[in-house]
């Protein structure tokens, strides 16, 4: 249920009715916005019919959220949510956001490489997997905190944000102590337990959409980040597993629009899980952005022979530089910039 506020509502006001909602024994989330301040109330709504609070100083209307998800939903909040990743940058405004780097950290020498050259070409965040989820268990699995602290150092040293895959509930923590921006994976979207722990925390998190889960599947997951207190929360379509395998996945562009639809979170893509190949990286991404995409996350790799993963579909520098170029330009058609 959203608890729309008058204009002049007063904060005397605001915490009577947060502290009445709260003996009613459920939840309440302010959403400031730019024109009004609303309060969602997450719980047994049947509990209000007892109270109506349409009577209480300030509030100017109660009304139910009909989206199974609540405080993702463009009911919860109009306006569009703009993240603070650190250092600077900012997903969800007119700025977009491009996250690159190697699928795995393999080494600090390669990383500082990779990280110099995708920071040159523009990118303001550094990705790089310290645990890898592999299909194969002989597959090469990360460095762990290892390879964290290599990501850290280097982010640091170049004032690039840092973002690393979290997998389990017990390395929430170690994560969170060395990078700025959570990742849960496409296996891991529906993992409830996972999501609630990340919800716990303070730090951005970048929520995958699963190989074959439904837009609705991904909000509600992302419910449950943000119903633990966490509002950092950016979405992310990676491309989605059907019949067609002339690539890795297919590619959902329609779901970037649908989603801008019907929650207020930002929206990046992955152009380079969802081709499996660097040749189709480039016109994914910018199929993306023509479509408002907040941003990218792209995989590079200054060797893709010799990369422990996913190297087919990595970019070398150059060809990553080159893609940079091209959005900068797409970019400025759509009143957007790099």
């Amino acid at each position: 249920m959203i608890i729309v506020l008058r204009p002049e509502a007063t904060e005397q006001q605001i915490n009577h009715i947060i502290e009445k909602v709260k003996k009613l024994g459920l939840t309440p989330h302010v959403s400031k916005g730019t024109e009004r301040t609303i309060i969602g109330v997450i719980g047994p709504e049947d509990v209000l019919q007892i109270t109506p609070l349409e009577v209480f100083p300030g509030v100017e209307r109660v009304m139910p959220v009909l989206a199974p998800y609540k405080l993702v939903s463009r009911e919860f909040r109009q306006e569009d949510s703009v993240i603070d990743l650190g250092k600077g940058v900012k997903l969800g405004s007119k700025k977009l956001v491009v996250m690159a780097g190697p699928c795995a950290i393999e080494n600090l020498e390669i990383l500082e490489e990779i990280a110099g050259q995708v920071k040159k070409a523009g990118a303001t965040v550094l990705r790089g997997g310290a645990f890898k989820p592999r299909t194969s268990p002989y597959a090469f699995q990360g460095l762990g905190e290892e390879g964290l602290k290599m990501l850290k150092k280097v982010g640091d040293e170049l004032g690039l944000v840092t973002i690393s895959e979290v997998m389990d509930t017990r390395d929430v923590g170690l994560v969170a102590k060395y990078v700025d921006v959570l990742q849960i994976g496409c296996r891991n979207m529906q993992n409830f337990n996972l999501l609630k722990e990340v919800g716990m925390t303070k730090k951005p998190v970048l929520l995958k959409r699963g190989l074959s889960s439904t837009i609705k599947e991904l909000l509600m997951s992302a419910e449950y980040i943000l119903s633990g207190g966490n509002f950092n929360v950016i979405l992310c379509e990676r491309g989605i597993r059907t019949f067609e395998d002339s690539t890795r996945n297919t590619l959902d562009i329609s779901a970037v629009p649908v989603i801008k639809q019907l929650s207020h979170l930002p929206v990046i893509v992955d152009p380079s899980h969802a081709a499996g190949k660097w040749g189709l990286v480039a016109p994914l991404s910018k199929a993306a952005v023509a479509v408002g995409a907040d941003g990218l996350i792209i995989e590079v790799h200054t060797s893709p022979e010799d990369a422990t993963s996913d190297g087919a579909q990595s970019l070398v520098p150059e060809n990553f530089s080159s893609l940079m170029g091209e959005l900068k330009t797409l970019a400025k058609v759509l009143g957007k910039e790099i």
